[in-house]
């Protein structure tokens, strides 16, 4: 009981010095449903998320959009001081930002055109696989089937979602690789279908520069805040 009371006085006077702070938030807003832009806002799961932590405790926040692979190293460089983009807790990540506990989990999916014939084949042989730059998967993309040399076709990056879905029902790709809630968004409004999922189980979390261990926990108190009050189950619905 006094270990608990002790932490809740930690994370209480936390919040009182960081009450009212401005913090930069960095997003790659081409992930829908988690962070998009409509009519010039930028909108998504993630966006509500943050602004609902930032209301619960206290600060004020400001989103800047830039690619993903460029995230982490503006977070440590001290351009931003919150990363929420759909980034999967990884431990080569985790050994150069701190990351929030987990608040959504998914997994990879294949995706081709809604004329294609092709099925989860797609990523063995000479087929062009797409993925975005820096995401868990062109890691797994790259791990499993680029070095084992299971993919023998072109294996092409890009800098958003965005272009890698334009290539493929442009015909450039035979399949892009990307996680699930994005797949199925975008299979909801593109021509393309999912013909995979490959069962990664990879959590979200929110990352913060590792020497403010204070905002990591202000931020973590939220999430927590969030679960316990129904609002994070509401953003769920909302969104998914």
């Amino acid at each position: 009981m006094k270990k608990i009371l002790l932490v809740s006085l930690v994370i209480l006077v936390s919040a009182i010095s960081l009450f009212g702070a401005k913090y930069v938030v960095g997003t790659s807003a081409d992930f829908p449903p988690f962070e998009y832009v409509q009519n010039g806002e930028f909108m998504g799961f993630d966006i509500d998320l943050i602004k609902a932590i930032a209301a619960e405790m206290g600060f004020e926040i400001e989103i800047r959009d830039m690619s993903f692979d460029s995230l982490i190293a503006a977070l440590v460089s001290g351009n931003l001081d919150i990363v929420i983009s759909g980034m999967t807790i990884t431990a080569e990540r985790a050994e150069v930002v701190s990351f929030s506990k987990p608040y959504w989990t998914a997994d990879q999916s294949v995706v081709v055109r809604e004329d294609s014939d092709l099925t989860v084949t797609v990523l063995f042989g000479k087929h062009s696989i797409g993925v975005q730059t820096g995401t868990t998967g062109d890691i797994w993309v790259e791990d499993n089937l680029v070095t084992t040399k299971i993919l023998t076709g072109d294996f092409k990056r890009y800098e958003t979602y965005t272009l890698a879905m334009t290539d493929l029902i442009n015909r450039n790709l035979d399949a892009i690789v990307l996680d699930s809630p994005v797949a199925q968004s975008f299979a909801s409004v593109r021509p393309v279908k999912i013909v995979a999922i490959l069962k990664t189980y990879e959590d979200y979390g929110i990352a913060v520069n590792k020497a403010n261990k204070a905002l990591l926990d202000l931020i973590n108190e939220g999430i927590r805040r969030l679960e316990s009050s129904g609002k994070l189950a509401e953003l769920n619905l909302k969104h998914f």
